[in-house]
């Protein structure tokens, strides 16, 4: 029998209701900007973050801890954005989902060189295959490691490590031959 407010390892209550506040509180912003890399569309986006935390309620009494939260949330984003879309990854550059949430005061100067930067690093990235987008953006946007995005993609470690060795070179490669690279 679980006792409402026990707490379990990463510090998430056993309860459902509360851990799903929780959960949200902590990874709802992930969450979201994951679903936006995948769909490209703000909508679709929100539907999906509703149906993970949904899902991870349903599935809360389940969760046996073999992986962290982030990691086990991430993993039903990523499955639910596979299933929506087919595979398909975004082929332009989607706006930030997170910058119509923020109340930050920036200069148009700053803005524009962040874009022109974000945006030309980004026209690069977009040329590499979509398993390579995928762990780029787990590994360097989420901050993942190499064993957490096995565990959210289901795919070996190894593979992970081989395609983010790739990934990494192939984005080198593009960079240097616009005079960005080392």
């Amino acid at each position: 029998m679980k006792l409402a407010g026990r707490i379990n390892s990463e510090g998430f209550s056993t309860d459902p209701s509360e851990a799903l506040e929780q959960m949200m509180s902590a990874y709802g912003n992930i969450v979201l900007r994951t679903a936006y890399f995948y769909m490209k569309d703000r909508h679709m986006a929100e539907d999906i973050s509703q149906e993970v935390f949904i899902r991870a309620y349903r599935n809360w009494s389940s969760f046996r801890g073999d992986s962290s939260v982030k990691t086990w949330l991430t993993r039903i984003t990523v499955n639910l954005c596979r299933d929506k879309a087919g595979l398909k990854m975004f082929t332009e550059q989607p706006t930030d989902p997170g910058l119509m949430e923020r109340n930050q005061t920036v200069s148009v100067e700053e803005e524009v060189l962040k874009r022109m930067s974000n945006s030309l690093i980004f026209k690069h990235v977009l040329k590499l295959t979509q398993q390579s987008q995928e762990v780029l953006y787990l590994y360097y946007y989420l901050d993942m490691s190499t064993r957490e995005i096995a565990e959210a993609t289901a795919v070996p470690e190894g593979t992970i490590r081989g395609r983010l060795h790739r990934a990494r070179a192939q984005l080198e490669d593009y960079l240097r031959k616009e005079g960005l690279g080392s």
